[in-house]
């Protein structure tokens, strides 16, 4: 059956759909805390770690989520997000200020560790149960990967008109809404029981993975495709604003770069199960490290565009392989695990390596983050001969 014309296995939809209302839940309210603490005068410094404390909980709980939604399944992890989520953000709406702005955040972050990795693992286990007769994983994977893009689309601009119209309160107040959205959806995940064959597994990380060679390579290219994706975010605006760009162009750039994200990915659900793991990661690297190398002197606003275009296209695939490749090389018992294990590592450097990248810039210069990752994309391209070659 061909990928156009397999249909999406049942229930698939709401959990897309979930996973998207839980990001959405989060990008309101980070949106919203960043332009509140701007309008009451609080420094850049306060917004940069405001924003850092998103990715702070799913940093600490991303390896044991994982193991929680292998004893438990989807349901409780779920709950458990969304009462983080609840509470965070109806703090915010009933006394916004700096405390409870930051247990949005950190109730938000919270939220997506338990539930993404859960709702991910439930795919994983569609796309296994229905290997080579339905939709590819990749395609699959790429669907699911779709839902946070959109959401982190236009959630800011839904939260920029409800403050513009009605005011922030009114904008944290739908996140409050979005928070259990998840919890409608999929409430049909009550009555199903935990996966019988994991209830003696140990809730403590899989620490153990990591003597997989495979589970190795593909969490090392995972972080430096995670890190590649903040060097972008950070030097674009920095490189931009060296060149006096205008705040609008440096916004098309980014915008460029998220629209070859989301592009690939609908390029994925179309020619999934054409290419193998090793030929895709390899892919990604070669050009992510051809675009950081020659992106400083790419000319004008309409040079760096094309770039950032180009490296969205190669980033954006990474996500759907990488997840796809990890379910093929770990216990399909342990596949919470080992994507908790990767939510750990993305969101831990996500924390520490904008830190990391800003003092390598005033060092180095603004493009020297990049070339940074240019190479070491290209020192990482030996270990693409242990991920799957069909």
């Amino acid at each position: 059956m061909s990928p156009t014309k397999a249909s999406l296995p049942a229930g698939f939809v709401r959990l897309v759909s979930a996973l998207m209302g839980l990001h959405a839940c989060m990008a309101v309210a980070r949106v919203t805390s960043t332009l509140w603490l701007l309008q009451n005068g609080y420094s850049a410094m306060v917004v940069g770690i405001m924003l850092a404390l998103v990715s702070v909980t799913p940093a600490l709980l991303g390896a044991p989520s994982g193991a929680w939604a292998d004893r438990y399944g989807i349901w409780r992890p779920l709950l458990g997000g969304t009462v983080c989520a609840l509470a965070g953000t109806l703090a915010a709406w009933v006394w916004p200020s700096v405390p409870t702005l930051a247990a949005a955040a950190l109730g938000t972050g919270a939220a997506l560790a338990l539930a993404a990795v859960a709702i991910q693992r439930e795919v994983a286990l569609m796309a296994q149960a229905q290997d080579g007769q339905g939709v590819p994983a990749q395609a699959l994977y790429s669907w699911t990967a779709m839902g946070p893009a959109l959401s982190n689309a236009a959630s800011p601009v839904l939260a920029g008109l409800v403050i513009d119209h009605v005011g922030f309160r009114s904008s944290l107040f739908v996140a409050v809404l979005l928070a259990p959205l998840g919890l409608v959806l999929l409430r049909a995940y009550r009555a199903k029981p935990w996966p019988a064959q994991q209830r003696s597994l140990s809730l403590m990380p899989a620490w153990d993975l990591l003597r997989l060679r495979p589970f190795r390579v593909l969490l090392l290219l995972n972080v430096l495709f995670a890190v590649s994706w903040d060097a972008h975010s950070l030097v674009v605006p920095v490189l931009g604003h060296a060149r006096t760009l205008s705040a609008s162009s440096i916004g098309l750039l980014l915008g460029a770069f998220a629209l070859g994200a989301m592009g690939v990915r609908l390029l994925i659900v179309r020619y999934a199960g054409q290419f193998s793991d090793r030929s895709a990661l390899r892919a990604a690297l070669v050009t992510t490290a051809a675009v950081f190398a020659i992106y400083a002197w790419l000319p004008g606003a309409a040079g760096m565009a094309a770039g950032s275009f180009v490296l969205g296209l190669a980033l954006g695939s990474v996500q759907p392989t990488m997840l796809a490749a990890m379910t093929h090389a770990t216990p399909v018992e342990r596949h919470g695990q080992a994507l908790g294990m990767r939510m750990l590592l993305t969101n831990g450097t996500g924390v520490l390596m904008p830190l990391a990248f800003g003092n390598v810039a005033s060092l180095g210069g603004a493009a020297a983050p990049m070339w940074l990752m240019a190479a070491l994309a290209a020192l990482c391209w030996p270990a693409t001969r242990h991920t799957r070659s069909s």
